[in-house]
């Protein structure tokens, strides 16, 4: 794998309640910048990078580690919550970021571009986002989180990641390379995300932290977004693996409820800037210059 590359610029946001570490990329012509908002919740920028960095060959990309996750941890132990994350994107956008917004939002960080997108159009939040971009999103409603929990239990237990937990069980890396067993665990830990497991090397390794990815799902309670989606009218693009332990009936009411145009990758899971990078960036490419147009000054 790549190394990541240095940003061209880094540092901690001065206007939320938290300071949030932030990084930007920055390309040699860019048309405009994207706002890149990873999963979780809980987890941090990095393990997006290096693929994703691709969009920056023609725009620049602003990254930040939501609060709780990250170079963004807290000792506080006040519950973070959706409304939390939404309020912090809405300082990152109101400090850091001049012009249209394009929020690019992938897995958990496509649903707080949603959530975001709904407080805006209800006017609690600004700026208002111009465009979506919707990798894997997380799922809509609570029933379909549980189906894809109950999915990626049963990859995870499944004669594949079975196989490669008993492999590395018996190949002595614990004691002769400590540091090789403990990536080896990592790509364990999701290898039931991807279509092919043995992808999994590909990715930059992250960590969850834990209590907050369980109180910003709890705050969401008995949740359903299609109702609130289909008040909206902004340009979207919704992009899904076919394979993703997240189901793709929830992707598909996604884009119904948006009116968004979708991609549906055959041979991919979860993480399709590792495992179908070439169609997941032709078809962001194509609709981010397509809706330009669409943008105000």
């Amino acid at each position: 794998m790549p190394p990541i590359p240095p940003p061209s610029a880094e540092g901690v946001t001065t206007t939320t309640a938290l300071p949030l570490y932030w990084c930007r990329y920055d390309a040699p012509q860019p048309k405009g910048t994207l706002v890149l908002l990873h999963g979780g919740p809980g987890a941090h920028l990095d393990y997006l990078l290096p693929q994703m960095l691709e969009l920056a060959r023609h725009h620049d990309v602003l990254l930040y580690d939501q609060r709780g996750g990250g170079r963004s941890k807290t000792d506080d132990r006040t519950p973070i919550t959706w409304h939390t994350q939404v309020e912090d994107l809405a300082a990152v956008l109101a400090e850091l970021h001049d012009g249209p917004v394009t929020l690019v939002g992938y897995s958990w960080g496509a649903m707080l571009a949603m959530l975001y997108a709904i407080e805006a159009a209800a006017g609690r939040v600004a700026p208002a986002p111009d465009r979506l971009v919707l990798i894997s999103p997380a799922p809509l409603n609570r029933s379909w989180r549980a189906e894809f929990e109950a999915t990626f239990s049963a990859r995870q237990t499944g004669p594949a990641v079975t196989a490669m937990r008993a492999e590395l069980q018996a190949s002595g890396l614990r004691e002769s390379d400590p540091e090789a067993y403990k990536q080896r665990s990592f790509e364990l830990s999701v290898a039931g995300y991807f279509a092919d497991p043995s992808r999994v090397h590909d990715l930059t390794p992250f960590r969850v932290t834990g209590r907050v990815q369980q109180s910003i799902w709890e705050s969401l309670g008995d949740f359903d977004l299609r109702d609130a989606l289909r008040t909206l009218r902004i340009p979207a693009l919704v992009v899904h693996g076919r394979q993703d332990p997240i189901p793709l009936a929830s992707a598909q009411a996604c884009a119904a409820a948006l009116g968004a145009e979708s991609l549906w990758l055959d041979d991919c899971g979860h993480v399709p800037y590792v495992e179908q990078p070439a169609r997941l960036f032709a078809a962001v490419e194509d609709f981010l210059a397509r809706t330009a147009s669409s943008l105000g000054p």
